[in-house]
């Protein structure tokens, strides 16, 4: 159940930068990020009093809050306004290739900083990803 979930999103995930390209023909990226979380915010508010899980947000411990808070602070704010902004600037079919490019810097941090292990698996994936994002760049 979970590759379904995993190919629900590259779908997802891979339909949104055309709507977003599109969006961004004259919209500053700072408005364009700003419309687009208050939307998602309103959307997750509007949810979660109806499923009743709003309330799950206040169990959250602090320093697990402050390492959410912070992820998406990565994620979410600084690196979707990047996002948005090469995404106006370049071609989208170029964009996005690069940007799914992110796993080659979580393994690098995985392995310098939580000891995960350097293996052969992963340094051929990482040179996968390498080899992909050149090809589609040309």
């Amino acid at each position: 159940m979970g590759y379904l979930y995993a190919l629900l999103t590259a779908l997802l995930w891979g339909m949104a930068p055309l709507f977003g390209k599109l969006g961004l023909e004259s919209v500053d990226a700072l408005a364009a990020m700003t419309l687009r979380t208050m939307v998602v915010g309103v959307v997750l508010l509007l949810f979660g009093g109806f499923t009743g899980q709003l309330a799950n947000v206040t169990s959250i411990g602090l320093k697990a809050g402050l390492l959410i808070a912070a992820e998406g602070l990565l994620a979410s704010l600084l690196g979707h306004l990047a996002y948005y902004q090469a995404l106006k600037l370049g071609d989208a079919s170029r964009v996005v290739p690069v940007t799914a490019a992110f796993p080659l810097v979580t393994v690098l941090m995985a392995i310098l900083f939580f000891g995960e292990p350097l293996t052969w698996q992963r340094v051929l994936g990482a040179a996968l990803v390498v080899g992909g994002v050149l090809l589609i760049k040309g």
